[in-house]
């Protein structure tokens, strides 16, 4: 038997990527410190214009079967208005509406500042909410000032992704051991 699966999703649509850069250093801790298979996936170099329903390309396909076959979600967005952006929406408007029921989900969020950091509070944690999905308690935002070389730095989000990523892990061993009643 293979352990608990969790897909990462970030809504970034280039690379190098802050909010890719976000979501990895959370599936790097999983993995490290809870022995937690992790696959990242992202909206860069995906096929855009075929995001539709009924026509998705085989990459769209196969991103939204990955999310709702997932144990567990750690999803980034980078801010645009302050909320996320349309493209991150979409893709989650393709998920069945049931399919994340009860689904452990750790969100971040990056942005230019700290005038967003409730974006994650007030944009994401209702996303989530109607998917009836459980969201991890802490969830985190980092602003351009909290990276260094293009990857998390600032004492306080490592601090953060720590605590997230084992609320994370309790939540997918609870969600796995219900599972498996």
């Amino acid at each position: 038997m293979t352990g608990p699966k969790v897909i990462g999703f970030c809504g970034n649509t280039q690379r190098p990527s802050k909010t890719r850069a976000l979501v990895e250093a959370v599936a790097t801790r999983l993995a490290d410190h809870h022995d937690i298979e992790t696959e990242i996936f992202d909206l860069a170099g995906l096929e855009l214009d075929a995001l539709q329903y009924g026509r998705l390309s085989p990459q769209a396909a196969e991103l939204i079967a990955a999310i709702e076959a997932a144990d567990a979600l750690i999803v980034g967005t980078p801010v645009y208005k302050g909320s996320y952006s349309g493209l991150f929406k979409h893709v989650f408007d393709l998920v069945q509406p049931g399919a994340l029921t009860n689904r452990p989900v750790l969100m971040t969020a990056t942005g230019g500042g700290t005038r967003h950091c409730l974006m994650v509070e007030h944009q994401l944690r209702p996303l989530f909410g109607f998917f009836e999905a459980c969201s991890v308690p802490t969830a985190i935002y980092a602003s351009e000032a909290d990276f260094r070389d293009g990857y998390p730095a600032s004492p306080l989000v490592l601090q953060r992704i720590a605590a997230a990523s084992g609320q994370l892990a309790r939540l997918i061993h609870h969600h796995c051991l219900e599972a498996a009643e």
